[in-house]
């Protein structure tokens, strides 16, 4: 699959702009140069973000009337919304992620982490392996994000399978039986969704006194669900597996030499766990040189903008503080933001620090899968053992 290059080399040509028929037979335009990914990210005009939630597969009917059955809807909240409602749900949403909050909650963080990564050691110097997902990474971005947001009252394994379903129902390539599957499980919670919306405090509530009707407030508690975590616990996976391969960077990293927020820009850029995201041209225009059509739709490559030497010397290399590093577009970029950007950061940056001494003891003995999807790339199982 295309997008499963994303690991390739730099160096192996690929247009700044291509078109390409993708595993469903949609044509897209490929955007590869960082310049040009983040021309279309900070332009909603020209490129809307319209399709950014829809259907990679066309659904059948079967599966349309099975989430009709449970009333699901995905009304333009925040990803998808390029209306003028779109500042106003942002802003109440990124009132409840201020950077405040999301500081005042690194002690308690931290103590989890801690609390794990000694239970993880003890079990690895008893010579058990351990799944650095599963145990670690899995549902801690849910557990934080729960504290700040108010999330309707589920077990985390619910949580989780309607995320992981909601990223295969919307993003992957599947067959009309597993849409049926999956359909029935991301309607079942959009119900529990629904409900919350209704009566529930925290973000929910917010919404609702600023006068958002309840369809919306469910929408961007869907959203800020598979948002605000998913992708927090698939990066999460991706950095613990690549520090384990890198250990002059875990040297530094207990040596002192080197920051853990600087480790986090890195890992951002060359393993983020979105690796493109969609537009729709709103009008005919350019890009670079390519002529782009009314109505066309784009795949903004952003893992491999991440790696463009045009913005960092070392492209492929994890060069913690190279110059460059930051400007990853790994968070997207606008209006349209990761409004979660710094929660995220915290929640690696105390996971980094936290594992560094576990990380340079361990080799792997299976690597996480991520499974074929146009965006997010989903690594499941990251089992060690120590070595020796």
């Amino acid at each position: 699959m295309l997008f499963r290059s994303w690991a390739g080399p730099v160096d192996r040509p690929w247009p700044d702009v291509a078109t390409v028929t993708d595993h469903v037979g949609v044509p897209h335009l490929v955007v590869t140069r960082h310049a040009l990914v983040r021309q279309v990210l900070t332009d909603p005009a020209t490129f809307r973000p319209d399709n950014a939630l829809d259907a990679v597969t066309p659904m059948p009917v079967a599966a349309l009337r099975i989430l009709a059955r449970h009333r699901f809807r995905l009304p333009p909240t925040l990803a998808n919304n390029g209306g003028p409602s779109h500042p106003a749900i942002r802003d109440v949403t990124a009132a409840v992620l201020h950077p405040d909050r999301v500081a005042a909650q690194r002690d308690w963080l931290t103590a989890v982490v801690r609390q794990r990564v000694g239970r993880l050691t003890a079990r690895l110097t008893h010579g058990e392996p351990v799944d650095l997902y599963a145990d670690l990474a899995a549902d801690l971005p849910l557990l934080v994000l729960a504290r700040l947001v108010e999330l309707p009252e589920a077990g985390t394994a619910t949580v989780k399978e309607f995320t992981r379903a909601a990223l295969e129902l919307f993003w992957a390539p599947v067959d009309a039986g597993r849409q049926r599957r999956l359909a029935h499980v991301v309607g079942e919670f959009h119900g529990v969704l629904r409900e919350f919306a209704a009566t529930g405090d925290g973000l929910a509530g917010r919404l609702r006194a600023a006068g958002h009707p309840a369809e919306v407030v469910t929408g961007a508690l869907f959203f800020l669900l598979v948002a605000g975590q998913e992708t927090t616990s698939q990066f999460l996976t991706l950095l613990l597996h690549r520090l384990i391969g890198e250990p002059a960077v875990l040297d530094a990293l207990r040596a002192g030499s080197v920051s853990a927020a600087a480790v986090v820009e890195e890992g951002l850029r060359l393993e983020p766990p979105i690796v493109t995201w969609r537009r729709r041209a709103a009008r005919a225009t350019t890009l670079g040189e390519v002529a782009v059509p009314a109505g066309a739709s784009l795949v903004l490559w952003l893992a491999r903008a991440g790696r463009d030497p045009a913005v960092v010397a070392a492209p492929d290399e994890f060069r913690p503080g190279q110059p460059g590093s930051r400007r990853h577009l790994a968070f997207g970029a606008g209006a349209h933001r990761c409004v979660g950007a710094q929660l995220s950061r915290l929640e690696a940056a105390v996971v980094v620090a936290e594992t560094a001494g576990l990380l340079a003891d361990v080799r792997v003995e299976r690597a996480p899968w991520c499974p074929d999807n146009l965006s997010f790339r989903m690594p499941d199982t990251l089992l060690v053992r120590r070595v020796g």
